[in-house]
């Protein structure tokens, strides 16, 4: 499908972890396959499996792979459990960069950053809290222009600057939540316990 041509180019970027031998399934295809599946309803890499194999005769002929069957979902599980997050990120803001640019605007800039916890992404079995991921989205252009893990000791506060820091954002109004409005704590007068 030629609309799709350079966005996957784009996820041909993504590092692919597996061995050269072990590539019977093309990463770009893969991931495109994924997302496909996921804004379809999938929710589990058996569903993902699913999609594929019921649109593969659709997939083959748009996309021009040549696959004789559907990848097993343990092969999707293990394709896309091994890619690694800051190369999958940076697609992604190089794909949102690219929209955001060819998007009209006003000069106005508006982005909106926003944190939000990963739905079952806890595990009280070896203790890890819930996975929190920071998003920017510039509202003017409707994209999210990236997203950012914070860190598990930590909040959003310094999460946010570093966000900050790598959108590199000119004439923009950003907003966040009230959190962010704290003074620094060195400014602040150390707090006396009285008894």
């Amino acid at each position: 499908m030629k609309s799709f041509a350079s966005f996957v180019a784009l996820l041909a970027e993504i590092e692919d972890p597996r061995r050269a031998e072990g590539k019977l399934y093309r990463l770009p295809h893969v991931v495109l396959f994924a997302i496909l599946a996921i804004v379809s309803g999938a929710n589990s890499y058996r569903t993902i499996h699913s999609f594929i194999d019921v649109h593969l005769a659709q997939l083959r002929e748009a996309f021009g792979v040549r696959w004789r069957k559907a990848p097993a979902y343990t092969t999707i599980r293990g394709i896309l459990r091994q890619l690694d997050p800051a190369s999958v990120e940076g697609a992604f803001r190089h794909h949102a960069a690219t929209l955001n640019s060819a998007v009209a605007s006003d000069g106005r800039r508006h982005v909106a950053i926003d944190g939000k916890a990963l739905r079952r992404s806890f595990d009280n079995f070896v203790d890890r809290r819930a996975a929190h991921l920071l998003s920017a989205f510039a509202s003017d252009t409707a994209l999210v222009l990236a997203h950012i893990d914070c860190d598990d000791k930590s909040n959003e506060i310094p999460a946010v600057r570093t966000l900050l820091a790598t959108l590199g954002l000119t004439d923009a109004v950003v907003t966040v939540d009230a959190m962010h409005c704290q003074k620094k704590p060195s400014s602040r007068p150390p707090q006396v316990a009285r008894i």
